[in-house]
């Protein structure tokens, strides 16, 4: 039996049906009810093999950019003082930020996501890149990024802490393997004795790790690069109150390494860097991404050896290709859970 009507072509009227023939009908969808009618409010459907390569790409090409930071810094250093690069750095990364969101008309963030955003600002805006500069005066651009290795195993447990990830034992097998090459690495290079700068370092591991996590949750409620860009906006009025006070306290020497350092740190680093990061952070969790920086001491080696002339020590390769093995494994254990994720949803 079917019943018309001027607003409704033809509908079935399942209940003239005898029982034993009843069938299911198609549910009708409310548009408002579609997305996140399936895991309650917020879920995000399980990222498909694509999206887990996408994922990997952009996070891998902020490592690229992040590996340049350290020479670039360098260079920096030779026009600025460290508190004068730091915050020219801010100044410029927040300008062009706030220059985007404003071309793009992207709405101020909800009330509930400002904690976060300051979180972010004080770690991988103002703590990490102040605390690094401040390093770099007496350690090594090689010596430092080889701490700094460390911190994809810091971000990874901080991570885990924070937004409830629980990553499989062999991917904690490889990172804590990864780790400890790096440590290796790290007490060769320094004839066993940690440097005067490493205290910097060690705390620009915690506040960067905090930094990522945070950007890195913040990610999958709000696109990449909003997360970066309201952070980097936030941080704009401390950083033009650092430059007004840095810049009469310390000399200034312009020169073209100093101007190209400057301009990466802000531009490249700061910005693009961290927008791909968060992006592909988003996709792969924080924990595979942060694997993804075991790379990065090295190949910061090669930068500050092609940039800065320094010596690369005979162990490099050696480490080089085992953190390779170590990402490798954490990457597929991480692409294991995804499958496994996705296997039981569906």
């Amino acid at each position: 039996m079917r019943a018309e009507n001027s607003a409704i072509q033809s509908s079935s009227i399942a209940v003239a049906q005898p029982v034993g023939t009843l069938r299911a009908t198609p549910a009708i969808r409310s548009p408002a009810a579609a997305p996140e009618a399936v895991g309650g409010p917020g879920s995000r459907p399980a990222p498909g093999p694509s999206a887990g390569r996408s994922g990997t790409a952009l996070a891998g090409l902020g490592v690229v950019a992040f590996s340049l930071t350290f020479p670039a810094t360098a260079w920096g250093l030779e026009s600025f003082g460290p508190w004068s690069l730091v915050a020219l750095r801010s100044v410029l990364a927040a300008l062009i930020a706030g220059s985007v969101l404003l071309a793009a008309r992207v709405p101020l963030p909800d009330r509930r996501h400002w904690a976060g955003l300051a979180v972010v600002g004080g770690g991988v805006v103002v703590g990490f890149p102040l605390l690094t500069t401040l390093a770099l005066q007496t350690s090594t651009t090689s010596h430092a990024a080889v701490v700094v290795g460390l911190l994809p195993l810091t971000t990874a447990v901080l991570g885990s802490l924070r937004t409830g990830e629980r990553p499989s034992r062999t991917f904690w097998t490889a990172a804590l393997a990864g780790a400890a090459v790096v440590i290796a690495f790290t007490v060769q290079q320094s004839g066993g004795a940690l440097a005067s700068g490493d205290l910097y370092l060690f705390g620009a591991l915690l506040v960067c790790a905090a930094g990522y996590t945070e950007g890195g949750r913040l990610a999958r409620s709000m696109p990449g690069w909003h997360v970066i860009g309201w952070a980097l906006v936030l941080c704009l009025p401390l950083a033009v109150a650092g430059s007004l006070v840095a810049l009469p306290l310390e000399p200034v020497h312009l020169n073209a390494h100093g101007v190209l350092g400057l301009v990466w740190v802000a531009a490249g680093s700061t910005f693009l860097g961290l927008y791909v990061w968060y992006r592909g952070m988003a996709e792969i969790g924080v924990a595979r991404a942060s694997q993804l920086q075991l790379a990065q001491p090295l190949l910061t080696l090669v930068w500050s050896f092609l940039l800065l002339g320094e010596e690369m020590s005979a162990a490099a390769p050696v480490a080089a290709v085992a953190v390779l093995v170590c990402i490798a494994a954490t990457q597929r254990a991480g692409r294991g859970a995804a499958r496994e994720s996705r296997r039981i949803r569906s």
